[in-house]
């Protein structure tokens, strides 16, 4: 076995200096760093939890339009049936399916000028690969899925709760959603926790057959053996070994994160009682209790057919719930502290097909993003009057991911130690967007 290395080659995912001797100074003089039993004292522990950046993404599966969503083009030929209506943002316009999110778009921005490069275009699997990853996809190689790139990268140490959840819908659609927690070599300790329709993980509860002192005990005897076996051949593998382990141990002594029934009934009622409200309202209490990084994905969007149809029912079932999202994160005090990403896999075909459905199309597109590290309102890139192609400032995935990296206040061309060898966090081909950094 390969020794282990525990490096990741930057700096950033530690507390800042000022703002941790900040924390302290809130939390009460005459603390003595060298016996300081920090992270027990609530109110600090509290505080440092609540400042720790996070990010939420939300999936829209299967290609949403950016015509029925954040770039419409009314009164052009493409534009379909529905207007653009004012936003919160002056001179900032949207698609009417989104009422409720116009609302809170000066906690948001959109960037409309993204393209996919790659051989094989318009491919579900592939463009979800390179949105997620900020690679193209090669063969015989895995490359780490966005969440757990910020687990890993924003990973403190100090808590045995997963890094990365992802709360996905019951159905599959076109691969396991399974497949988008993929940590690849950044290893299991950062893999995605799958909740399939917002479920909480199996087994979380002792089985009846056994007391809580046989479990005890059992525990005790096994961090002796691998305390005694880590003496002389301690690697990565052992380590993610124990931390499996330990992060079962932990989520069953603080199973109550996923439990839904614990928020009050009214917020129940404001997002809303259908999956995708009950999916955002967990997202919060992930984020709140300290989860890093959340994936909510909301779909069906591959819309061949009906394509007018099905985004006025699924963007009605989406734009409540989200805007929502957004108003609690920024009342909580924890827009500030969290990157939220609605992306795509690529957006819809400007023509019009004889299904009334748009196809795939990759070639001009959008995605909207807000709180944390990013300026608030602003509009980057530009598509033509029919949206057929960008015309001002073209991006691509590789761009997103290191902005997305930049925003969470990591240098985004930094790498990761991962068994001897430097591995770059994103695509050293490119780099952020920084006309969008705050």
């Amino acid at each position: 076995m390969e020794p282990c290395h525990y490096a990741c080659g930057t700096a950033e995912h530690a507390i800042k200096r000022r703002e941790f001797f900040s924390t302290l100074g809130r939390a009460g003089a005459g603390v003595a760093l060298s016996s300081l039993g920090l992270f027990t004292r609530p109110a600090v522990a509290a505080e440092l939890a609540r400042s720790q950046k996070r990010m939420l993404i939300i999936y829209m599966q299967g290609g949403l339009s950016q015509f029925e969503s954040w770039d419409p083009k009314p009164g052009a030929a493409t534009g379909g049936p529905f207007r653009a209506i004012r936003t919160s943002v002056p001179g900032l316009h949207i698609s009417e399916l989104l009422p409720h999110t116009a609302k809170v778009m000066h906690h948001l921005s959109l960037v409309r000028s993204l393209k996919t490069d790659q051989k094989k275009l318009d491919d579900h699997p592939l463009n979800e690969y390179l949105l997620t990853t900020g690679r193209q996809r090669t063969v015989g190689k895995d490359d780490p899925q966005l969440g757990a790139v910020v687990a890993k990268a924003l990973d403190t140490g100090r808590s045995a709760l997963p890094g990365y959840v992802v709360i996905a819908p019951n159905f599959n659609f076109h691969f396991n959603a399974s497949v988008n927690a993929n940590s690849a070599y950044l290893g299991p300790r950062y893999a995605g926790v799958l909740l399939r329709n917002g479920a909480p993980p199996p087994f979380l509860q002792r089985p009846d057959s056994l007391s809580e002192n046989a479990s005890v005990s059992a525990n005790d005897l096994r961090r002796k053996i691998n305390d005694r076996f880590a003496l002389r051949r301690r690697t990565a593998e052992t380590d993610a070994y124990v931390q499996s382990y330990e992060q079962g141990l932990e989520l069953t002594r603080q199973r109550d994160i996923f439990d839904l029934t614990k928020e009050p009934a009214r917020d129940h009622e404001r997002y809303g009682k259908h999956d995708f409200g009950r999916h955002c309202l967990l997202a919060r209490r992930l984020i709140e209790k300290g989860i890093t990084c959340v994936r909510v994905t909301h779909g069906n969007y591959d819309t061949h057919a009906d394509n007018f149809s099905f985004h006025f029912e699924q963007l009605g079932e989406f734009d409540r719930p989200f805007a929502t999202l957004i108003g609690d994160l920024h009342d909580r005090g924890l827009l500030e502290h969290t990157l939220v990403v609605v992306l795509s896999e690529f957006g819809r075909t400007p023509v019009i097909n004889a299904r009334y459905g748009r196809d795939h199309f990759s070639k001009a597109w959008s995605i909207c993003l807000g709180g944390v590290g990013v300026q608030h309102g602003a509009v980057i890139g530009a598509t033509n009057k029919d949206g057929t192609e960008v015309t001002d400032q073209p991006f691509q995935s590789g761009h997103l991911f290191h902005t997305y990296l930049a925003a969470l206040g990591l240098k985004s061309t930094g790498r990761f130690n991962v068994a001897g060898q430097k591995i770059p966090m994103a695509d050293p081909e490119f780099g952020p967007i920084d006309e969008l950094l705050a």
